[in-house]
């Protein structure tokens, strides 16, 4: 399965900026679906996720209120909806599944639970 993140860019703090994410397989059904970024010389780290069924979402306190996970009615593309952008918030941005569909304690927020992964989108925002 390949994962296909697009949509960063460079933009100013305090705007905006919408990802997405589309899948070789066609539809995200029955998929946990999450997004991850990394910052240069920083470990990667959770942002947000949304479990299969899309009625649980969760996110980074560092993002609460300013970012939003969504899935079109098609299940073909997962967005990730970025508002107030900050420059902290630069880095590169991925969107991730776990086709095992794992429970657990933050079983949403461990990078370790997603078994596919796409290859990022940067996401630069200047102050």
């Amino acid at each position: 399965v390949q994962l296909q993140a697009s949509g960063g860019g460079l933009v100013q703090a305090g705007g905006s900026l919408r990802l997405s994410c589309t899948t070789s397989r066609g539809t995200f059904d029955y998929v946990h679906i999450g997004w991850f970024r990394q910052a240069p010389g920083k470990e990667r780290e959770f942002v947000s996720a949304a479990n299969w069924r899309g009625d649980r979402k969760y996110y980074a306190d560092s993002v609460k209120g300013r970012f939003s996970i969504s899935r079109n009615s098609a299940k073909t593309t997962v967005y990730l909806q970025m508002n107030n952008l900050k420059p902290l918030d630069t880095a590169v941005y991925y969107c991730a599944t776990d086709s095992e569909m794992r429970y657990g304690e933050n079983y949403y927020a461990k990078s370790y639970n997603y078994d596919n992964w796409g290859q990022g989108t940067q996401v630069t925002v200047s102050s």
